[in-house]
């Protein structure tokens, strides 16, 4: 009942975390019919295209065995160098038949994920070997359409096979009259008859399973409002504590800006809503903004300037324009030059004049 519970209120997508997270564990949508479906073309392509060399290669090596059987030694030393050397050349001859399949089964999982390396699946639970577990898991709903698909898929297959066999009766009762290579040659023509009906019903048998898992894990890796607040705060920090942090930051950095306001050249101001202060001393390429604000922060900057007897001028357009277009430690941009150079030259005559009043 809880179990169900829990998956009522999983109403939320899965994030890319969880579905990485599910990913490093292994637990990914995948369908056993798209790889029965693989392994079907592999074995057809073998058929189609190995079997005729194989086969050859299988009746040259042993041929000899059979022609040859009484002058064979098989006493001591050379039935080891004999079970050898047949070892050395069937692994020849099926190499390469072995590996098509093998590489058609990688395939037949690397088309649905990319490949994983877990050992989590490896890892030993309680309840794999409990049988309170065992039992909920044969009696499952998942059981139960495994079960259900098992069934249609053996009669689908099942019918398949009578459909393409039916019409060549005749010739399988007569078959066992032919000669060798002609009987192994119908054969295979038989085998790769069926193996290309049984894949054209797989096709879609395998479409519409893979639909299904996908589905079906999905709704798995789907989360609480919850989970996702939890996972929020992991990887993001809880907010409050980032609001706190960033106070702080900010805190710090108006601390830092007001130090540097009584070595500003001059402060710049609104003159109640703006203030920016501005720094140039000899050898520089441009003056730099050293401190800037609006209303309480620009009232506090222009006390500390007044204090400190820094030079207060009011110029409402330079000022709303600098404040918008400088960030601390920033130069003065081009297009401001003038207007800057203007209020610093000012500054500069009137400290000459022993005139200027901070």
């Amino acid at each position: 009942m809880s179990e169900q519970t829990d998956d009522a209120e999983k109403t939320e997508d899965p994030t890319q975390k969880k579905l990485d997270d599910a990913l490093k564990k292994g637990d990914v949508a995948k369908s056993q019919e798209v790889s029965t479906w693989f392994a079907m073309l592999g074995t057809g392509l073998v058929v189609a295209m190995l079997a005729p060399s194989a086969a050859d290669g299988l009746h040259d090596a042993l041929r000899g065995y059979l022609v040859h059987a009484h002058d064979i030694p098989v006493d001591g030393p050379a039935l080891g160098e004999l079970w050898q050397d047949t070892g050395t050349r069937l692994a020849a001859i099926l190499a390469l038949p072995l590996l098509l399949l093998l590489a058609m089964a990688l395939i037949g999982n690397m088309i649905q994920h990319n490949l994983v390396w877990s050992a989590e699946r490896m890892k030993p639970k309680l309840n794999k070997i409990s049988p309170l577990a065992g039992f909920k898991r044969l009696f499952s709903s998942e059981s139960l359409v495994n079960f259900a698909k098992g069934l249609v898929k053996i009669a689908v297959v099942s019918g398949v096979m009578v459909a393409v066999l039916w019409p060549h009766r005749a010739e399988i009762d007569t078959m066992i009259f032919r000669e060798t290579g002609v009987l192994l040659e119908e054969t295979r023509e038989l085998i790769l008859q069926l193996i290309a009906a049984i894949l054209a019903v797989m096709t879609v048998v395998a479409a519409l399973d893979y639909l299904y898992q996908r589905n079906k894990w999905f709704e798995k890796q789907k989360m609480t409002q919850r989970e996702v607040k939890e996972e929020y705060k992991q990887t993001e920090g809880d907010p409050l504590v980032k609001g706190k942090i960033r106070q702080l930051r900010m805190e710090r950095s108006r601390k830092r800006m007001m130090a540097a306001v009584p070595e500003a050249t001059v402060v710049v101001t609104n003159p109640t809503h703006y203030a920016v202060a501005l720094k140039y001393e000899q050898g520089m390429q441009a003056p730099i903004c050293v401190a800037k604000g609006t209303d309480q922060i620009a009232l506090k900057i222009r006390e500390i300037a007044r204090d400190n007897e820094v030079p207060v001028i009011e110029n409402p357009p330079l000022a709303r324009a600098l404040h918008a277009l400088l960030d601390i430690d920033q130069e003065v941009p081009e297009e401001q030059y003038r207007a800057v150079a203007e209020v610093i030259g000012f500054v500069y005559r009137m400290r000459e004049r022993g005139s200027w009043r901070g």
